[in-house]
């Protein structure tokens, strides 16, 4: 959760204070948003919590990529694993199966 005290701050005071605010992103995780003349403009935040954040996000759209898929046998969007062979060796054009 966003704590306006802590994690909104002008870009001059992070210059100003750039070791302090490194320290408070690795111990809270959390990210830091910096404003300009009064407007939000950066958010900052520690590598190991991007890297969380990014692979949360590939998992999410793993999980939706399952569900599109799930969605497509419910319908009746399948085919054969033969229809399948033949269209991909089709496609880029191998040799026949023997």
């Amino acid at each position: 959760m966003l704590n306006i005290k802590r994690d909104i701050h002008s870009i001059s005071d992070f210059k100003r204070k750039t070791p302090d605010f490194l320290k408070q992103l690795k111990k809270t995780g959390k990210p830091v948003i910096l404003t300009m003349n009064g407007r939000a403009e950066v958010v900052v935040q520690d590598a190991e919590s991007y890297q969380n954040m990014l692979d949360l996000l590939e998992h999410a759209r793993d999980i939706d990529a399952v569900r599109e898929g799930l969605a497509d046998v419910e319908r009746g969007h399948t085919m054969s694993l033969d229809e399948f062979d033949k269209g991909m060796r089709r496609k880029h054009r191998t040799l026949k199966r023997k």
